[in-house]
C-alpha cells in the first residue's frame, strides 16, 4: 500500500502574495480544487481562515500540508529557521522596482541620492519584515551601479505596529482584499516623502506604478528593467513555490498535483494574454492598465515555473543578501533546499508534442 492511501490527506492549505503567479490563476480558476478533489482532498486558503496562527503561516510555513507561492523572503525566513520546507519551483515575473522622489527634490539620477534622506518601513511586530528588506536591497542596488553604498544615505525609518496577519483577507468580487496587514502600515514611507521627512524611497510593483502618476512623482532609477537578473534579483523575483517536507513525505501525489495545475496555468496563460491580465488584477487587487505598466505588454508570457539556473543563482544571490543584513538567522542553501521530484513527476505526466 502506498504511503498516499495509508494516511489520506483531508485539507491541502494554499496561501498566494497578491501578485502574479500561476498557482493564483489556478486557484481562480477552480483548477486547483477540482484535481484534489478527485482525490477527495478538500483546499483551502490559509489567508482567509478565521484563526490567526494558521494566517501567520503565510510568512513562517508552520502548518503542515500547505503550498506557497509568493515573495521568496518569508519562504526563505521559514527555511533558515529551521522550518522544514521544499522549494519545488520557482517563477520570474520581472515586475518594476522605482526610487521615487519629488519632482523638486533636486534628485535626477542615483548618484544625487548621496547624502539624501531615504525612508523606509520598519514593521517591528512582524517576525519578517520583508517590506523592509526588499526596500533596502533595491536601494542597495541602485546606489552599487554607481559605485555607491547604502551607508552614503541617511535612512529614516517609519515605524508599524501593526501585525501580518492580524485580520483575513476577504474576497470582493473575485479579489483577495487584505486586512490588518494593510492598516496604518502601507506605504507610510509615501507619506513621510509627500511631507518632506524624506527625500526618497522605494515601491514596487503595480501599487508603485500607480502611485507615481498619482502623486506625481520622479522615477529616479527602475532596477526591475535592467538588463543583468542580479539586479532585478528581489522578494518578488524570483517568486518560490513551496511546500512542507511531510506533505511531499506523506502525499507525494499531491504535490505533483500542484505542479502539474502551476503549469497548466502558466501554458493557459500564455494563450490568453487578455483574459490573464483580468486575473492578474484581481490578484493584485489593481486594474489591468497598472498589471501592464508594472509587469509588461507580455505579463502572461511570464509565469513560468521552472528550477532552471537563472532562477536559482537569483535566489541564492538575494539569500546572501537577506543574511548580510541580518534578516535571516541562518545562511540558506538554495540548491540543498530544492527537491525536484514533483517537478520532473508534472513535467512526466504532460502530453509529448508530437
Amino acid at each position: 500500500m502506498s504511503i498516499d492511501a495509508a494516511t489520506p490527506l483531508d485539507t491541502l492549505w494554499y496561501t498566494r502574495c497578491p501578485v502574479p503567479t500561476a498557482l493564483g490563476i489556478a486557484v481562480q480558476q477552480g483548477w486547483l480544487e477540482q484535481s484534489l478533489g478527485q482525490r477527495g482532498v478538500a483546499v483551502r486558503s490559509l489567508r482567509e481562515s478565521q484563526d490567526r496562527a494558521v494566517r501567520e503561516s503565510h510568512f513562517d510555513h508552520t502548518l503542515q500540508n500547505s503550498v506557497r507561492h509568493g515573495g521568496n523572503i518569508p519562504a526563505l525566513w521559514a527555511r533558515a529557521a529551521g522550518r522544514d520546507t521544499r522549494l519545488i519551483g520557482l517563477s520570474w515575473a520581472d515586475e518594476t522596482q522605482r526610487i521615487l522622489t519629488l519632482p523638486g527634490s533636486g534628485i535626477r539620477s542615483t548618484r544625487d541620492l548621496k547624502g539624501r534622506r531615504f525612508g523606509l518601513p520598519k514593521w517591528v511586530n512582524a517576525q519578517i519584515d520583508f517590506a523592509r528588506a526588499q526596500a533596502i536591497r533595491g536601494l542597495e542596488n541602485a546606489l552599487r551601479l554607481e559605485g555607491l553604498e547604502v551607508s552614503d544615505v541617511e535612512l529614516i525609518d517609519y515605524v508599524i505596529e501593526a501585525g501580518q496577519s492580524d485580520e483575513p483577507a476577504q474576497q470582493v468580487a473575485g479579489t483577495n482584499v487584505f486586512g490588518g496587514q494593510r492598516r496604518g502600515g502601507h506605504a507610510a514611507e509615501l507619506v513621510g516623502l509627500l511631507r518632506g521627512e524624506v527625500d526618497a524611497i522605494f515601491l514596487k510593483g503595480a501599487s508603485a506604478a500607480h502611485l507615481a502618476q498619482l502623486f506625481g512623482l520622479h522615477t529616479v532609477i527602475d532596477t526591475g528593467i535592467h538588463p543583468e537578473p542580479l539586479v532585478r534579483a528581489n522578494n518578488g523575483t524570483p517568486r518560490t513555490l513551496t511546500v512542507d517536507a511531510q506533505l511531499l513525505d506523506q502525499h507525494f501525489d499531491v504535490g505533483v498535483d500542484i505542479v502539474d495545475q502551476v503549469l497548466r496555468a502558466q501554458d493557459w496563460a500564455r494563450a490568453h494574454p487578455d483574459d490573464t491580465r483580468r486575473f492578474l488584477a484581481r490578484e493584485s487587487n489593481t486594474s489591468e492598465y497598472w498589471v501592464t505598466a508594472a509587469y509588461g505588454q507580455d505579463a502572461h508570457q511570464r509565469l513560468d515555473t521552472s528550477l532552471s539556473a537563472t532562477n536559482i543563482a537569483g535566489l541564492q544571490d538575494f539569500a546572501d543578501f537577506l543574511l548580510r543584513w541580518d534578516f535571516l538567522p541562518a545562511q540558506v542553501d538554495v540548491c540543498a533546499w530544492i527537491d525536484a521530484r514533483p517537478f520532473d513527476a508534472a513535467l512526466a505526466r504532460r502530453p509529448k508534442a508530437a
